[in-house]
């Protein structure tokens, strides 16, 4: 049966012998099957490309752009009656005084003649205007939250939550800790002979009153499992606040405020302190939040309330709160508990916050332990900063009594405590940095230079107190400490070493430094003192990391001269019993300092100790990290390309040691960004027109990155390019010498591309590779590389993975050949190969591929070879390569080359046609209209449809497109339009025969 269901019978037809022909009892595509199609392309039409394109540009019009723009605001007018009524018609949209045909800027007809942008920049800008009928209270309202604003800690304020995770980090112990769960004993609060009322001993006995159990104490716990265990406490207070038993919520938060006076595990003070405050910090959120939930009912309060805006039911219970705190006997968890809902005090009074404060700090005198003060006034200083930062009095008070506990450092009881646990004095000390760096923080927080000469004189007073000064050249801002930076220097050298080591108070001021500019005379003086204490330090870690902070102060000022003295420096320090490799986070920053501030690498290794430095890192996974941040900033900074050989070598060794840390464990994603790094370094390698170095230098990488297949590319691509350049530079008339050069190049594209695993940038490579040797005159290395292309699509798999997925490789094969076939029809033929054998070749591949079940590549492959067949039997081709004779110089229209044309054009629509046989039924239908459309527009637009058997299939291919429907109807009106055109032109007026029967098949 025939494609529309016909029978059919074989007839031989001449002259085409031993081919038959399918004569249909109706008109349809196999009327007229070969005796047609020995004639299609015998009589393809011929092209004029030339006046083609000029017919396909659109008319130019000039434009005034004084007059009309089409970016120009398209303005809106409207007018209004007096009393503010929109007349019927008088609204109207111009842009300037362009015409109403003009084209209307895309943005500002969006949103009726308003640009987005432009519209949401300026909701963001409009302000509300008060109107007459606002009330007293609303304008209060508002006043109170701007007044809040103002006092609320900007984000130049850094919060305490930044500083958790280091001190966690930091303080830790191996030693057993213990938490005592023990309220207290009920007898005492329940004796005959108390005086309290009735009343009160209640609430005592609701605090003493613990469950069943819960009053025991857990001994030897490890770090850990005491860090687990506060994290089910706080977890416990969520659960029992959940469930309504807020007494049993205040009990734990007592208990835990307890453990902060136990120091028996000194070196786990600052973590503990962290730990149990965090479970203050959601006690004091929680009753907040339900006192806040009590006065929005009905409306809820806004931001800055004030007292009179809260009902009494919620000033009852906050009043309520605040007497249970009240009710605890000992000071520690009465304060903490207390501080934890200072912000509850809104909630009473506009005053009750300023009176809290200083209250709280006073209660603090009481505690006896030094260690256990600081943190109790840090801790009211972070709850004062949150409430209240413009109560400074209060901030200022906490310091300054904190400097009169100094003396306590020294006394009998701290020195007994610390015998006992072997804990030294400096290590006890560096236990007070975290609550006194915070509360100089605090203090600090956009205060005036002169509060600086203030602490800096009360330092000089406590005899340079280590301690103190090293947190306050940590708080107060940078640009402060490095103008009094000498003064500093000074107050360094007079401190007493025993308790607080001079390495440390230094490395505080060249944090300073590093981020603030002291005056310039005294910089080489600031150096020299600081470095003359530096490199005295034993301990290999002290150094380094006091080392470590002054680099950068040495990179910012100073010459290469004293940057590579500094490096002696560390290599002396840190080679001796390799205490390097206990040091690789600060060598790695020392790396990332230098790079910072030295981008000429030329300066850069030009240093005599830089390379031996990065001998330092021996440990593999520490060494490529370095290596590709050397890489990274070389890439981002380096302007120019270059041929120094001082960086070449230096960079070629960073490479390699890039490249030598792949090995078969390596991720993809590992491996595709050390290529990156690599490409970036070979792309800006350039010995400018010393091509023959430039060559050498690729060989050499070739050998040297060979198990990084994008660097492999990446080099191919380099060569190539090197060709071409050649070629630009001797304007195409290659002399003796550039053409062997030329050769040379297409020789180590041919020899590397074999190398690459990956079948489609072998391909790719090949063509491209192919088309440069072409350019160049090398017509022989051109063949080799397209019959090598040609070779290798038998090897394509139908499917390959992406991302873990496998994807089948159709598209991807059928854009290859597409591209490959606009090569060919340039490409000369062989002499001694005959005629076509590129495109028999490849049609070849073509025809054994194994292709995908079901589908229709193989014939689309044929209709994408017919329009390059018709190409190539024009007098003069659509492009050609300049001193590259192609078919139509060598064969010159001879009827023997056009008539292989032909047969093979013949071969190729007979194929296609016998598989739109196959598709004559089911879903294949869909692809039979699809397939005859495409065959149709082939014929189109390159047949010469004068011949009546050819017109007549194009017809039947037309009508069997849109037998069963499945042809769009816009792309077949589109292409009546099209045709309707053509057939305007001179030469094209023979297709207003066939524009009725295309016409009435369409509307059948």
């Amino acid at each position: 049966m025939c494609l529309c269901g016909c029978v059919y019978m074989s007839v031989y037809v001449y002259p085409c012998p031993c081919v038959y022909v399918s004569v249909c009892s109706c008109v349809c595509v196999s009327v007229l099957y070969l005796n047609v199609l020995c004639v299609v392309l015998r009589h393809s039409r011929a092209r004029r490309y030339e006046a083609e394109l000029q017919a396909c540009r659109a008319d130019s019009v000039a434009v005034d752009m004084n007059d009309y723009h089409p970016l120009k605001p398209i303005m809106v007018t409207e007018s209004r009656t007096r009393r503010g009524g929109r007349r019927g018609s008088t609204s109207s949209t111009t842009s300037s005084s362009s015409s109403s045909s003009a084209a209307a800027d895309p943005l500002s007809c969006l949103l009726d003649g308003t640009d987005p942008l432009s519209m949401f920049a300026a909701a963001s800008t409009d302000t509300p205007t008060l109107t007459h009928s606002a009330s007293a209270g609303e304008l209060g309202r508002r006043r109170r939250d701007r007044e809040v604003c103002e006092e609320c800690v900007g984000s130049d304020f850094e919060p305490w939550a930044s500083k958790r995770a280091d001190i966690l980090a930091r303080f830790t112990t191996t030693e057993k800790l213990s938490i005592n769960l023990f309220m207290g004993d009920k007898a005492k609060a329940s004796s005959p002979s108390s005086a309290v009322s009735e009343k009160v001993r209640t609430r005592l006995e609701e605090l003493d009153d613990l469950e069943e159990g819960s009053q025991r104490e857990l001994l030897n716990l490890s770090q850990q499992d005491y860090v687990n265990r506060i994290e089910e406490l706080n977890q416990s207070l969520k659960e029992a606040w959940g469930s309504d038993q807020k007494v049993k919520a205040l009990k734990i938060v007592i208990q835990c405020s307890k453990l902060l006076s136990d120091t028996a595990v000194i070196h786990f003070y600052p973590s503990k302190f962290v730990l149990i405050t965090d479970i203050l910090d959601t006690f004091g959120r929680l009753v907040y939040e339900r006192i806040w939930t009590m006065c929005s009912d009905p409306q809820p309060l806004p931001e800055g309330f004030s007292p009179e805006d809260v009902n009494d039911t919620a000033k009852e219970t906050c009043l309520n709160w605040f007497f249970k705190i009240a009710s605890i006997r000992e000071l520690i968890p009465r304060l903490y508990v207390e501080a934890a809902i200072l912000k509850c005090n809104k909630f009473l009074s506009r005053s009750g916050i300023q009176e809290t404060l200083p209250r709280l700090t006073a209660m603090i005198r009481g505690i006896g332990d030094p260690l256990v003060a600081v943190y109790a006034r840090a801790y009211l200083c972070r709850m004062g900063m949150e409430v209240a930062p413009h109560l400074k009095d209060c901030l200022n008070k906490n310091f300054f009594d904190l400097l009169a506990s100094f003396r306590q450092l020294h006394g009998d009881s701290v020195q007994k405590q610390l015998q006992q646990q072997r804990v030294e004095i400096p290590a006890y000390l560096t236990l007070y940095s975290p609550a006194i760096h915070w509360i100089l923080q605090c203090v600090s927080y956009r205060a005036p230079e002169a509060l600086l000469t203030e602490m800096m004189e009360r330092c000089k007073k406590l005899g340079n107190n280590a301690l103190l000064l090293n947190s306050v050249m940590w708080a107060f801002r940078a640009e402060f400490i490095a103008t009094r930076a000498t003064d500093f220097i000074t107050m360094i050298k007079q401190c007493d070493e025993t308790g607080f080591p001079k390495h440390l108070l230094f490395g505080s001021l060249g944090r300073s430094l590093a981020s603030a500019d002291p005056a310039e005379a005294e910089r080489l003086s600031i150096l020299n003192d600081a470095w003359k204490v530096i490199t005295k330090i034993r301990s290999p870690q002290d150094y380094i990391n006091c080392a470590e902070i002054w680099v950068e102060f040495t990179c910012r000022h100073f010459t290469k001269r004293e940057v590579n003295a500094v490096l002696s420096d560390i290599i002396k320090h840190m080679t001796p019993d390799r205490a390097f490799e206990d040091a690789y986070p600060q060598l790695q920053s020392v790396i990332r300092k230098i790079l910072t501030y030295f981008h000429d690498f030329s300066i850069l290794f030009s240093m005599e100790r830089f390379l031996p430095f990065l001998d330092m890192f021996q440990k593999d996974s520490v060494r490529v990290e370095v290596c590709r941040s050397i890489m990274e900033v070389f890439i981002k900074h380096q302007q120019e390309p270059t041929r120094d050989p001082v960086i070449l070598n230096a960079l070629m060794h960073v490479c390699k040691t890039m490249h030598d840390s792949v090995n078969s464990l390596t991720l993809e994603d590992e491996k595709r960004s050390l290529a990156l790094l690599i490409n970036g370094f070979i792309r800006l390698v350039s010995f400018g027109r010393d091509f023959e170095q430039q060559l050498s230098f690729c060989v050499e990488a070739r050998a040297t990155f060979c198990n990084l297949e994008p660097v492999i590319i990446q080099l191919i691509h380099t060569v190539n390019q090197l060709a071409m350049e050649t070629r630009r530079v001797m304007k195409g008339n290659h002399s003796r010498k550039t053409a062997a050069f030329v050769r040379a190049c297409a020789a180590y594209c041919f020899i590397t591309v074999p190398s690459l695993t990956s079948i489609f940038s072998r391909l790719h490579l090949y063509l491209l590779s192919g088309q440069v040797a072409l350019a160049n005159q090398c017509l022989s290395q051109a063949d080799a590389f397209l019959k090598a292309a040609v070779s290798v699509l038998p090897e394509v798999p139908r499917s390959i993975s992406v991302e873990g997925k496998q994807r089948s490789t159709e598209s991807l094969l059928l854009d290859f050949i597409n591209n490959f076939m606009a090569t060919l029809l340039v490409v000369p033929d062989h002499p001694e190969q005959g005629v076509l054998y590129l495109v028999r070749g490849l049609l070849n591949m073509v025809q054994d591929y194994t292709w995908e079940e079901n589908s229709n590549a193989k014939v689309r492959v044929y209709c994408s070879a017919i329009p390059l067949l018709a190409a190539m039997s024009q007098e003069t081709y659509l492009y050609s390569i300049p001193k590259v004779d192609s078919n139509e110089t060598l064969y010159g229209g001879d009827p023997k080359f056009i008539a292989e044309v032909n047969k093979l054009c013949d071969t190729l629509i007979g194929q296609v046609l016998d598989h739109l046989k196959t598709l004559g039924n089911g879903e294949g239908l869909r692809k039979q209209s699809a397939l005859a459309f495409s065959l149709f527009s082939i014929l189109l637009a390159h047949g010469d449809l004068r011949n009546n058997k050819l017109n007549q299939l194009a017809v039947n291919l037309w009508n069997l497109s849109h037998k069963h429907g499945h042809c769009d109807t816009r792309t077949s009106v589109r292409t009546l339009e099209h045709i309707k055109n053509l057939q305007q032109q001179p030469e094209l007026t023979h297709l207003s025969d066939i524009i009725p029967r295309l016409s009435l098949q369409s509307r059948a």
